[in-house]
């Protein structure tokens, strides 16, 4: 059970860290931009890149319980190869700018993962409010915050 609920935390953590996947976004409109990085996010998950999960967030990147870009991608490597299928889907996502270089994204993500079958393994669902700023022209993944929803 244990194990299970660090996957699932580590799904959320994978999400937040990896929605920084479009560096090339730092022209777009801020709002745009914090889009299209979350939109990216399923496919970085899709391709399983624990590289991706460190190189993508901001170098002083806070999540829950301290949890920093080393240790995400630590997680994220851990899970990948304990797991053959790691998903996570996206519900509406609200955007709020503060000026042109810092960004807050809300919204739930379905996190879930399993071995293969017709039907994930374990499954939960998360709200997460996620701060972005950017950096030298980059939108990276400042800090995080999850909680379960009931």
């Amino acid at each position: 059970m244990q194990q299970i609920r660090r996957f699932q935390r580590f799904l959320v953590g994978a999400a937040l860290a990896l929605a920084g996947v479009l560096s090339g976004c730092g022209g777009a409109a801020p709002e745009q931009a914090v889009r299209a990085q979350l939109q990216a996010l399923q496919q970085a998950i899709d391709a399983r890149d624990a590289g991706a999960v460190e190189d993508l967030m901001a170098e002083d990147f806070v999540g829950n319980d301290g949890m920093d870009r080393r240790a995400t991608k630590q997680l994220a490597a851990g899970v990948f190869l304990r797991y053959r299928d790691v998903g996570a889907k996206l519900g509406p996502v609200e955007v709020e700018l503060r000026g042109d270089d810092a960004a807050i994204a809300r919204f739930d993500v379905l996190a879930t993962g399993g071995s293969g079958g017709v039907l994930p393994d374990s499954g939960q669902v998360y709200r997460l409010e996620t701060g972005w700023r950017r950096v030298d022209g980059e939108w990276k993944l400042l800090n995080a915050g999850w909680k379960q929803r009931m």
